[in-house]
């Protein structure tokens, strides 16, 4: 293991950040029952020995950085879908001082993307979504040339809801949206594209709300309760969901001065965002693609295959993951998410079979670096991150 060479690097961007010390038709599709499906299998095995030493290493390493001073949230470390290293602490609530724990569900922000991908790719796979389909297809008159491939990989160059909403005196900034809505101000309102499909990636949460909504197109089901069904239920992931405008309870964000954050109209729409789950959950998930219950391999190896080559980096972007090319060609397939004071970083090392999952619910960008710096517990996994990245 080694963490000690990272934490200089991982201790500088921490103390820069103020965290170190030293087909288109509404015809319902039944979701395959999960009694007919296989079960996830439980975690692999990992004698004691090692796992006192990966536990020892990064218990070591966390308390050098000094992360934990100002850390509200959850963090989980796994090698062979078996925790090395888990740790919760702060609050569920900073007005009532409720405990956060392991049972708490937080925002994981853009980190719901590649649930939103898993489902629009599960229904290509039975025939149901072609990946060169035309939006046009499931939203007729829909008036940007784009497919449902470039939804996903971020190359549709469509305009992002997140900044033409907001400007536009059309719509209430105080009104949750839906992903109807959204749908229909790019129907309606002729907002400008942002450049021609396909040229580039470029990152667009509005991708991810058509995603969604093509699925329940598709499906005749609203995404939550799909995505219940077809893997939250089948997975045990039982503290995980699809928030939506009805939910009236929910676990907030908070500021750095512990204030809570504010929602605004964004707060509404999913599929680019809204899935409230916990590390443990979400390790589940982590093991469900081990197993090949998510997607069958072509798929899942599709989704994991960089999209974007205009030009040589050690970073990609997939259908629904991104992509770090690591030393002696290892890949991280990671996703992390920031949405208000909500910041996640969750980070497949397959080589190694190693996961990284960090969920907060104060606003901490250090988790991204300190996460990056976690990849060392498994290998050299040494190289630039971008900071703050979804």
């Amino acid at each position: 293991m080694n963490l000690h060479k990272s934490l200089p690097a991982a201790c500088l961007l921490l103390t820069l950040l103020g965290g170190c010390n030293g087909s288109g038709s509404n015809v319902k599709i039944e979701a395959v029952d999960s009694t007919e499906m296989r079960a996830l299998k439980p975690p692999g095995e990992l004698p004691e020995a090692e796992k006192k030493r990966y536990h020892d290493a990064i218990e070591s390493f966390i308390q050098r950085t000094g992360f934990l001073r100002n850390f509200s949230g959850g963090i989980l470390i796994a090698k062979n879908g078996v925790p090395v290293y888990e740790h919760y602490q702060g609050f569920r609530d900073f007005k009532t001082r409720d405990s956060l724990t392991a049972e708490t569900p937080l925002q994981i922000a853009s980190t719901s993307k590649p649930f939103t991908a898993a489902a629009v790719l599960q229904l290509v796979e039975r025939g149901k979504v072609g990946l060169n389909d035309s939006v046009s297809r499931y939203f007729p008159g829909f008036p940007y040339p784009v497919t449902v491939r470039m939804l996903l990989n971020h190359r549709s160059g469509l305009p992002n809801y997140l900044y033409y909403m907001d400007k536009d005196k059309r719509w209430d900034r105080k009104k949750l949206a839906t992903n109807e809505d959204i749908v229909n101000t790019l129907l309606t309102w002729n907002v400008p594209r942002s450049y021609r499909p396909d040229v580039h990636f470029s990152y667009c949460n509005t991708n991810y709300v058509l995603l969604a909504s093509i699925v329940e197109k598709v499906t005749g089901e609203k995404f939550p309760a799909y995505m219940k069904k077809n893997f939250f239920d089948r997975f045990g992931m039982t503290h995980t969901y699809v928030k939506t405008v009805n939910d009236a309870t929910f676990n907030q964000s908070y500021n750095r001065g512990n204030a809570p954050w504010i929602l605004d109209f964004s707060d509404g729409p999913y599929g680019d965002k809204n899935v409230y789950s916990t590390p443990q959950d979400l390790l589940k998930w982590d093991q469900a693609w081990y197993q090949g219950l998510v997607l069958g391999k072509a798929m899942a190896d599709s989704a994991a295959t960089p999209n974007s080559n205009e030009r040589p980096s050690m970073h990609n972007y997939g259908l629904g993951w991104r992509l770090l090319k690591a030393p002696k060609d290892k890949q991280v397939i990671y996703h992390n998410g920031h949405w208000h004071g909500f910041n996640s970083a969750f980070a497949r090392l397959t080589h190694e079979q190693g996961t990284v999952i960090i969920l907060s619910n104060k606003f901490n960008p250090a988790v991204y670096p300190f996460a990056r710096a976690l990849y060392n517990a498994f290998g050299n996994y040494d190289g630039k991150q971008q900071e703050g990245e979804e």
